[in-house]
Formats: C-alpha cells, sequence, structure tokens
C-alpha cells in the first residue's frame, strides 16, 4: 500500500472516530425531546370529605374506582370541597394512559395501618430479613403513559405512628439500623416496567421510605416536584431510577433523608440516557449512582445543580458484591455549598451482599465547571491497581476553605481550566489536558427550599 493511501485511510479513520464520539455526545442524555407537561382533561372529579385525616373514613375504594373507569389520556381529579381538603387512602393501582390529579390545597394522606400495604399476610410494618413486604402507596406495573399530576401534596406520614403501634414509620428504620434486618416500610410511589411515565409539579413529603422508584422502564419525566422529609428520616430516598433508560428529572427541589437521586443498575439491567438539569438539592446525601451498578451505568449528564448543606454533593459509590462498569458520566454547572463530602468516589462503599467478584469500575467521569463552598472531604477511591478510578477536572475550584483531598489507585485528567487543589495518594497518575480554558459564569444560584403547603 502507498504512504499516500495510507495516510488517506488513517484520516478518514480518525474522521469516522470523531464523528463516532460526537454521535456519542449529542446522544448521552435522554434521548426524547423533553417538554414542559401539560395537565389532562378531567374524566372525574372526586371532591375531599375530611377537612383532618379520619382513620376511619378511608377514600381508597373511591379513587380506585374512577381511576379503573377512566379512559386513557385523562385524569382523575382531586378537589376541595369548602373547608374540605383531605384524603385518605391505602394503595392504589395506576392504569394506562390514566392522570392522577392533586390539587393544589388539596393532600392525599396515606394509612397508617400496616395491613393496607402487606404483600403477604403481616408482612409489612416489621423487620425481616428479606424486606420489601410493603406495597407502595401509588403502584404502576406494565402501566405506560400513566401520570402523577397537580400542585398538590401527597403526605406518606412517616414521622406519625404505625396503625396499633408505639413507634413510626421512620423508628422502624432507625430500629433496624446496625442489625441484619430490613424495615418494611411503604414507599409514596413505585412504577414497575412502566413506559413514559410523568411525575409534575407535585409535592412529596414524608414518605415512609423511598419517595419515588422507576425501575425497567423506558421514559420517564419528573417535572417541578417538590420532595421533602427531614434529614434524619432514614432511607427516604427523592427519585431512584434503576435499570431504566430515558430519564429526566429537572426543575425539582429535594430535601431529604438520603440520597436526592440515586442511579442504580442491578442485575435486572443497565441505566443509561439520563437527564438531571435545573435542580436545587439540599440536605441528603446527594446526587448518587448506585451502590448497585452490577448492570452498568452510562450516558448520564448533570447539570445547572445547586446542593446545599448534604452529607455528600457528588456520589458514585458500589463495591465488590454489587459491582459494575460506571462510564460516561458528566456533571456540568454544579454548586456545593457546606457539605462534607462534595465528591465521594467510592469502590468501597460498606453494605456487602454476599458476593465478592463484581468489581466496580469508574470510567470517563467529567466534572466541568464546579464550584465548592465549605470545605470538605474529597475522595477519590479507585478500586485496585488494575481497576483505577479515571476521571477528568476542567474548572473545579474551591472557595473560601480548602477541601481535604483522599485518593488512591486513580487516573486524573486535569484542564484545560484550573482545578485549584492538589489531588496526592498512592497509586495517582494526574496528567493536564491540552486546550484553551472555557471557565464557567461562576455564579452560585442556590435559592431556598420552597414551603410545603
Amino acid at each position: 500500500m502507498s504512504g499516500s493511501r495510507a495516510l488517506r485511510l488513517r484520516r478518514q479513520a480518525f474522521r469516522f472516530i470523531a464523528l463516532y464520539c460526537v454521535g456519542l455526545l449529542l446522544s448521552a442524555q435522554d434521548m426524547r425531546q423533553v417538554t414542559e407537561p401539560v395537565m389532562r382533561p378531567v374524566c372525574t372529579a372526586l371532591t375531599a370529605r375530611m377537612q383532618q385525616v379520619k382513620e376511619d373514613e378511608p377514600d381508597t375504594q373511591r379513587i380506585q374506582e374512577a381511576i379503573d373507569r377512566c379512559a386513557p389520556g385523562q385524569a382523575v381529579e382531586l378537589k376541595a370541597d369548602r373547608m374540605n381538603h383531605a384524603f385518605l387512602s391505602g394503595p392504589l393501582n395506576l392504569r394506562s394512559g390514566v392522570a392522577l390529579v392533586i390539587d393544589k390545597g388539596v393532600t392525599l394522606f396515606a394509612s397508617r395501618n400496616p395491613r393496607d400495604y402487606d404483600i403477604t399476610p403481616g408482612s409489612c410494618g416489621i423487620l425481616s430479613k428479606a424486606g420489601h413486604g410493603c406495597r407502595a402507596l401509588i403502584n404502576g406495573d406494565h402501566v405506560d403513559h400513566a401520570a402523577v399530576m397537580g400542585e398538590g401534596t401527597i403526605d406518606g406520614r412517616g414521622g406519625e405512628k404505625i396503625a396499633g403501634k408505639n413507634f413510626s414509620w421512620w423508628d422502624l428504620a432507625e430500629q433496624a439500623r446496625n442489625t441484619d434486618k430490613n424495615q418494611n416500610c411503604p414507599r409514596l410511589i413505585v412504577l414497575s416496567h412502566s413506559n413514559d411515565f410523568t411525575l409534575y409539579k407535585v409535592t412529596l413529603r414524608n414518605s415512609p421510605n423511598f419517595h419515588v422508584y422507576f425501575g425497567q422502564g423506558n421514559g420517564f419525566t419528573a417535572w417541578g416536584v417538590i420532595i421533602n422529609s427531614p434529614k434524619n428520616a432514614r432511607n427516604t430516598d427523592g427519585i431512584d431510577p434503576g435499570s431504566s433508560t430515558n430519564v429526566t428529572i429537572t426543575h425539582c427541589f429535594i430535601h431529604a433523608g438520603d440520597d436526592q437521586v440515586a442511579i442504580k443498575a442491578g442485575e435486572t439491567g443497565p441505566s443509561t440516557h439520563m437527564t438531571i438539569a435545573h435542580n436545587h438539592f439540599y440536605t441528603g446525601h446527594g446526587i448518587s449512582i448506585g451502590s448497585e451498578t452490577v448492570g452498568g451505568v452510562s450516558a448520564i449528564r448533570v447539570s445547572d445543580l445547586t446542593i446545599d448543606g448534604a452529607d455528600n454533593g457528588i456520589r458514585i459509590k458500589s463495591n465488590s458484591s454489587r459491582g459494575g462498569l460506571v462510564q460516561d458520566v458528566v456533571y456540568e454547572d454544579v454548586c456545593i455549598r457546606d457539605t462534607k463530602n462534595p465528591i465521594l468516589m467510592d469502590t468501597h462503599y460498606s453494605f456487602y451482599g454476599s458476593a465478592r467478584n463484581l468489581i466496580p469500575e469508574f470510567r470517563n467521569i467529567t466534572l466541568r465547571n464546579v464550584t465548592i463552598l465549605g470545605g470538605g472531604k474529597i475522595t477519590l477511591d479507585g478500586f485496585d491497581p488494575q481497576h483505577l478510578l479515571q476521571m477528568h477536572f476542567d474548572n473545579v475550584i474551591a472557595r473560601g476553605a480548602a477541601p481535604t483531598v483522599q485518593a488512591r489507585f486513580a487516573d486524573i485528567q486535569e484542564g484545560p481550566g484550573p482545578v485549584n487543589f492538589r489531588i496526592p495518594g498512592v497509586s495517582i497518575r494526574t496528567i493536564k489536558a491540552p486546550g484553551p480554558a472555557q471557565a464557567g459564569s461562576g455564579s452560585c444560584p442556590f435559592v431556598p427550599m420552597p414551603e410545603s403547603q
């Protein structure tokens, strides 16, 4: 082969690789064209019968029958009636194409009776080895195009005493701490194998466990949602997408007792193509990936995020009992204030299962235009010399108190924007990225947590 032809083929190959990489970048978030949801026409409007919750007057059957009768594309509306603005319900089942709308000023309260949530007789409201003994308040299984909407509130009553017990759902979670058992507490919203689900404007508060879980689905949108549970309410994650694709979480405010968002990928499959943009987080455990990563996590884009007063900021966590490949993750235009662990890459996360051969690998993790205020600790923990943590820091700046940095088994690229703290540690290789620096705006748009109604 002539030299000129070889050169031409190499150029064509480089051009193909460049175009392929650009294509990956352009398609590396939610691949849908996501716009602000719109309210659906009402098929049935139910008026509240209670000013205050009365445990002997549940609305479960009335709400469920309305959902069952509603045509796809329409909504069941929960509305106030003069002084009455409260509904009480046990578990509800969504239907394909049907929205549940909670009006502004209206609250849907969760039953405190554990028997309402039992998956098997007596399985909810106890500690057990297996866990997962409770149904959620709102459930969707193989339900496409469903929604929960409106400017009202869903209150899980996690801090109130369980019916017939002298402790709350959150107390039960604390009882499980440092034992080999799990609390059996209901979640607020659980979607399984349900595509194109919409959560719009509603306030979710005081969940006994996770507020929202979306598993093994294609298409999830949370827009303008407020989630509010106390800092000490154990395992009250905000929104957890698992083994899913095409997820957008945007314009949300999340104050929780655990991860604000936790992207999981267990044995049921990968999590990929997700956009988390224009959100504000407060107390909680941060924007997390893991701990289940065995299914693989990729094509995640986090942008325009403030994290204020959390335990963790940007966190990826896993271990050798549940690890897999996490790659192509970009955090851009993020401000982190008064957070214990503003950046935490943890391949030795403390909660282990029985396996020990599922090695976590975190590769192609980019932080661009990230500002850290108030010090804290940065942890960059690769698994071992054969499974290095691979990260790129571009314009990552600490203001005020300098963070402490602990690192090992990491391959770190810096630039072209500045990084104003050193990264010492064991088996660390830091290289400078070429190109002109493009600094971010430097502004941090922190805002107060909205008041719940």
